[in-house]
């Protein structure tokens, strides 16, 4: 019966991303679902490639979590058009659904962006099975973790296009491998990009950000 009911759930959420798809598609708008565990340096990332991303690439961020609105409470100084979503009103949902996407990027408004970035809610497990009707999909992995990650939550690395393993300003101070963390990425998940950055220092975000404007490039024309 559980699995029934996952497969229904499943089922009706591909349905609601292939919605998604379309109206992204009709505005000519590059989404991104970035995923992570709690504490990974996401919403630092992100603040501080926006800041060299715009405004010459028009973004928007939909930011997932159980509660508050922190993370969207800093995003918003970026200028960046930003709304929240608490899962908390859902259950308290450990990740975000197409369905939820559908109505907050519609209330966001997408006809004036480029890229729209979904911040989804921290967890290496719930949401690399949620297809939200997203471009691509990018990891962060920040060094404070485990060098395990990638084996131990072999699903979140296979879905992602790219991969982030953050906060490397911190590897003089930590007992972290940092190629043995690329080469389990790249185990579960053969030739996938990885960026090593620091998202305190900005240390290693030009790759990862040409690599982010070339998806936008390809996809507004």
């Amino acid at each position: 019966m559980e699995i029934k009911i996952q497969k229904r759930v499943l089922e009706k959420n591909e349905t609601e991303a292939d919605k998604n798809r379309a109206y992204f598609k009709e505005n000519n708008v590059f989404v991104l679902n970035m995923m992570s565990s709690p504490g990974s340096g996401k919403t630092e990332t992100l603040c501080k490639s926006l800041g060299r991303l715009m405004p010459g690439i028009r973004t928007g961020v939909i930011v997932g979590d159980i509660c508050t609105a922190n993370d969207a409470d800093r995003l918003k100084v970026t200028g960046a058009k930003v709304i929240q979503i608490n899962t908390d009103q859902f259950g308290g949902d450990c990740h975000l659904a197409a369905h939820m996407i559908d109505t907050s990027a519609r209330e966001l408004g997408c006809e004036d962006l480029d890229l729209l970035i979904v911040e989804n809610i921290g967890n290496l497990v719930c949401p690399a099975e949620f297809d939200i009707g997203e471009d691509a999909r990018a990891v962060v992995l920040s060094v404070t973790e485990g060098e395990d990650k990638p084996l131990k939550y072999p699903l979140m690395f296979q879905v992602a296009d790219i991969a982030i393993l953050n906060k490397v300003d911190l590897l003089p101070y930590l007992d972290f491998d940092a190629p043995l963390a690329v080469e389990n990425m790249k185990k579960v998940h053969p030739g996938m990009p990885v960026f090593e950055i620091s998202a305190k220092t900005e240390q290693g975000l030009d790759p990862w950000l040409e690599w982010l404007k070339s998806k936008v490039k390809e996809k507004i024309g």
